[in-house]
């Protein structure tokens, strides 16, 4: 099976071994199985030498039906809430961008290059932090790299930590609101129609917020009662997982293992010190401590999300702060990156 899988390398046998992952996670009670367990058995198969490939727009895909979900949440109920916590959520945002930046220059105090250090540790989306690093020629793979054990260090730890704290059991599922395709048809059509577009014009993942700003715009307007369909939530959390798998391979890990240990503790460093910094936002407000946790965690919106949902916390206000950090930080990264680098060269 190995040398059928290393010499065909076809991405069909990923989507195989990810269910099969996914599969064992449900039946030893892991929290989020479709992602979490799909991810872990691709890294693992890839890791023996099976050299099973990407599956051609899955991860779109996959984020296609979980920004449809997200989106469904933004009930008039949820942005009045959000409106009336806009202040809080920015301040947010702007303490995790700081906790970043106190890290970045520890780790460039410790050798490594400032504008490298700055794109692979700068809390934001993968895809802009390695373009950036393009653009001011940094180490691109060190970024690469970086961002993807911050993800899925943060996939693993947080959520089976989330569910730990709340004494909640991964297999408890909160009643879902039917789900109503007199809406959902067009919407998740609209929202592919909106992702091509928001590509067109460059705006960044297309296929995350192009889709949830047109579910939220129409629950908003509409008050829509609905929610995607638990098979298609899975169907994307498998999509994603697998992507997040495919990043790694024993190369990956042989690479630069000392480079990886400092992303490792780096990650964790960050956990910690943003739930201490939450425990005391929450403290001196009275915000929900998970709630809040999750929105300020420097990890990806569609994974902090999912542990929202299943927790049945807060998911528009996580969701909200989660986009605020990302506005937050791709608007003040190159700025400060410049200014930063005036600073060192005077």
């Amino acid at each position: 099976m190995r040398a059928f899988f290393t010499s065909m390398g076809l991405w069909w046998a990923t989507p195989l071994v990810g269910v099969t992952g996914a599969l064992i996670a449900s039946y030893l009670n892991w929290p989020l199985p479709w992602i979490i367990g799909s991810m872990l058995a691709v890294i693992l198969v890839r890791c023996l030498g099976w050299r099973v490939g990407e599956i051609p727009n899955g991860r779109l895909t996959g984020q296609w039906m979980i920004a449809t979900s997200i989106g469904l949440h933004f009930t008039p109920a949820v942005l009045e809430q959000i409106l009336g916590h806009f202040a809080m959520m920015l301040f947010a945002a702007f303490l995790t961008l700081l906790l970043a930046l106190l890290g970045i220059e520890f780790m460039r105090r410790r050798g490594m290059d400032l504008t490298t250090a700055f794109f692979a540790f700068m809390p934001a989306n993968f895809a802009e932090m390695i373009q950036s690093g393009i653009r001011h020629k940094a180490n691109v793979s060190q970024i690469a790299a970086a961002h993807s054990v911050r993800l899925v260090l943060i996939v693993l730890c947080v959520p089976p930590a989330m569910f730990f704290t709340s004494k909640i059991s991964p297999s408890v599922v909160h009643a879902r609101l039917p789900s109503d395709w007199y809406w959902l048809l067009p919407l998740l059509l609209g929202g592919a129609l909106t992702a091509i577009i928001w590509k067109r014009y460059k705006l960044p993942n297309p296929w995350m917020f192009g889709p949830m700003a047109l579910c939220a715009l129409f629950t908003a307007s509409f008050n829509l009662q609905t929610a995607l369909p638990v098979e298609l939530s899975h169907y994307g959390q498998l999509m994603i997982g697998c992507a997040l798998g495919g990043y790694f391979d024993r190369q990956f890990f042989k690479a630069s293992p000392t480079f990886l240990i400092k992303v490792s503790v780096f990650t964790l460093s960050m956990i910690v010190c943003t739930l201490l910094l939450a425990l005391g936002i929450g403290y001196l407000l009275g915000f929900p401590l998970m709630t809040l946790a999750l929105g300020m965690m420097p990890g990806s919106s569609t994974e902090m999300y999912l542990t929202a949902e299943a927790l049945n916390l807060g998911v528009g206000i996580v969701t909200a702060m989660q986009i605020m950090r990302l506005i937050v930080v791709m608007l003040c990264a190159e700025p400060v990156h410049k200014i930063w680098l005036k600073r060192l060269r005077r």
